[in-house]
C-alpha cells in the first residue's frame, strides 16, 4: 500500500513538472520602436463610420489630416501637450462634429502608445504574424498591434467598435527612436491584399 501511494505520488509530481514546462498560449515578444516618431496611412472606422488619412508623429506631438469622407477630406487635428487643434488648408477652426468620435479615438491611442512605448522589448501573444498587445484605459480595454520589428500596425478597441490599421510605417525625417538603440530596420506594413516593404534607419 505504501508502495502504491509513493508511486501515485511520484506520477502526479511529473504530471505537474511537465504541465508547468509547457508555454501558455503564444507569448512573444519583439523590438519596442513605439517610441519613435513616424508617418503612416490610417484607416480607422468607428462603429458605422470610416475614416482614411495620414498620420504624423514628431516626438510627443502627433497630427492627422483626413482624404476621407468627404465631410472631413482635408482637416487636420493636431495633438500637441494635451491640447487639440483642428485646421483646414492652414486655417484653424473649432473642432467639426464629424471629428468628435476620431479625435476622441485618436487621444486613447496615444494614450496606449505612450503606455507601451518605454522599455526595450514588447511583449504579448503571436496571433497572425503581428504582437498583440492587450492594455486597458479608462475609456476601456485596447488592443495594441505590432510587426515583427516593433512597427505599429494596429490599434483596436472592441468596446467602440474602433479599429485602426496602419500601412506605409516610415520613420520621420530626422526621427532618431526615443528607446532602444539605432539600427537599421525594415518596416513590413501590409495593406489590404498588398505588401510595402520599407527599410528604414532608426
Amino acid at each position: 500500500m505504501k508502495r502504491l501511494v509513493i508511486s501515485a505520488f511520484t506520477a502526479a509530481a511529473a504530471l505537474c513538472l511537465a504541465a508547468c514546462s509547457m508555454p501558455v498560449g503564444n507569448k512573444a515578444s519583439r523590438p519596442n520602436r513605439l517610441g519613435e516618431s513616424f508617418s503612416s496611412d490610417v484607416d480607422i472606422t468607428i462603429e458605422k463610420m470610416r475614416a482614411e488619412g495620414r498620420l504624423e508623429r514628431s516626438g510627443d506631438d502627433w497630427s492627422v489630416e483626413f482624404s476621407e469622407p468627404n465631410t472631413l477630406s482635408g482637416v487636420k487635428l493636431e495633438f500637441t501637450e494635451g491640447s487639440v487643434k483642428a485646421s483646414y488648408k492652414g486655417l484653424s477652426f473649432s473642432v467639426p462634429q464629424s471629428a468628435v468620435p476620431v479625435k476622441a479615438m485618436m487621444s486613447n491611442l496615444i494614450r496606449a502608445v505612450g503606455e507601451n512605448s518605454s522599455g526595450g522589448e514588447l511583449k504579448g501573444e503571436e496571433k497572425d504574424d503581428m504582437l498583440k498587445i492587450n492594455g486597458s484605459l479608462d475609456g476601456g480595454s485596447y488592443v495594441l498591434s505590432v510587426d515583427d520589428n516593433g512597427c505599429i500596425c494596429g490599434f483596436d478597441m472592441p468596446g467602440y467598435e474602433l479599429s485602426m490599421s496602419f500601412t506605409n510605417v516610415t520613420a520621420a525625417a530626422g526621427g532618431a527612436p526615443a528607446t532602444g538603440t539605432a539600427a537599421e530596420t525594415t518596416c513590413v506594413t501590409t495593406a489590404p491584399e498588398t505588401t510595402t516593404a520599407v527599410t528604414t534607419t532608426a
